[in-house]
């Protein structure tokens, strides 16, 4: 029987956060496949484990695809872990994985740490919905292109970036979308000198760039833009955009958040406008 392709999450920074589950599996599985060998050997040590590891990078992976699954075509598991957090989220393991699932093969999650969902869990910002943008993309224009489409992005986004290059990823942030917008920069997640630095963009830019050095993995999170005023000259236009979404099949209350969804506007203020539209529409 084939074996099993697991993908495994391990501790950001703090290798107490290491599941017992996850140390089992590592330490059963025929071979890890490790984004750098040289950093995942100090986590097995830690654990006092000594499962081959196999180098898998980005470089690599496609290649090292076909060596892996041949292990578990053969009856052995393997574990696909990388320097720190999930794999695949911004990290090595997806062209593994891809074929595994094209093969038939059995693919199981072991879930663990994630920068992306650490520093969501205390930044302060909504949570109810996100989305995870990657990496900031590293020239300026490229940035403030990706900045631009959160202009009127009712849910927080979370990017991961280099310390190198957070102050100019502000300044492009604080230009794109005005001082007021709140961020939250977390660095150094579980770590001894973790960090989580809030205010609006312009005050985290200070902050940011008064220091004299920055160090440590970041992680950036732009708050939703604010719900701005219903104009007087609107309403009788976004009653009329809603009444034709219901018209055309449309949920009222889907009708209601699709419009204020389009101009950004709160969904309360929108439905207040459109309320006496008879419950057989809803």
């Amino acid at each position: 029987m084939p074996g099993i392709v697991y993908v495994v999450a391990t501790p950001i920074g703090n290798l107490e956060d290491i599941t017992f589950r996850a140390a089992r599996i590592l330490r059963e599985v025929s071979a890890v496949a490790a984004e750098d060998t040289r950093q995942s050997s100090k986590l097995l040590n830690h654990l006092g484990i000594s499962t081959r590891l196999i180098s898998c990078h980005e470089h690599n992976e496609q290649a090292r695809a076909a060596e892996l699954l041949d292990i578990v075509r053969a009856g052995g598991s393997i574990a696909i872990i990388t320097d720190a957090g999930t794999p695949l989220i911004s990290d090595p393991g997806f062209r593994i994985v891809n074929a595994a699932v094209e093969a038939g093969l059995t693919v199981v999650p072991v879930p663990g740490a994630s920068a992306a969902i650490t520093a969501l869990s205390a930044s302060g910002l909504p949570p109810d919905q996100f989305h995870f943008a990657g990496f900031v993309p590293p020239k300026s224009s490229q940035r403030r292109r990706a900045f631009e489409d959160l202009r009127d992005s009712k849910i927080t986004t979370i990017f991961y970036e280099a310390p190198h290059r957070i102050v100019e990823s502000l300044a492009d942030l604080e230009a794109v979308l005005g001082p007021d917008r709140p961020v939250v920069v977390a660095r150094e997640l579980t770590k001894l000198h973790e960090e989580f630095a809030r205010g609006t963009a312009a005050e985290v830019r200070r902050d940011f760039e008064a220091r004299a050095s920055i160090k440590g993995e970041i992680t950036l999170l732009v708050g939703p833009a604010p719900e701005r005023p219903i104009p007087e000259s609107e309403p009788s236009d976004l009653r009329a955009q809603v009444e034709a979404l219901i018209a055309g099949g449309m949920p009222k209350m889907d009708a209601i958040k699709e419009v204020a969804r389009r101009h950004g506007f709160g969904k309360r203020e929108v439905y207040k406008l459109v309320e006496p539209i008879g419950s057989a529409a809803r």
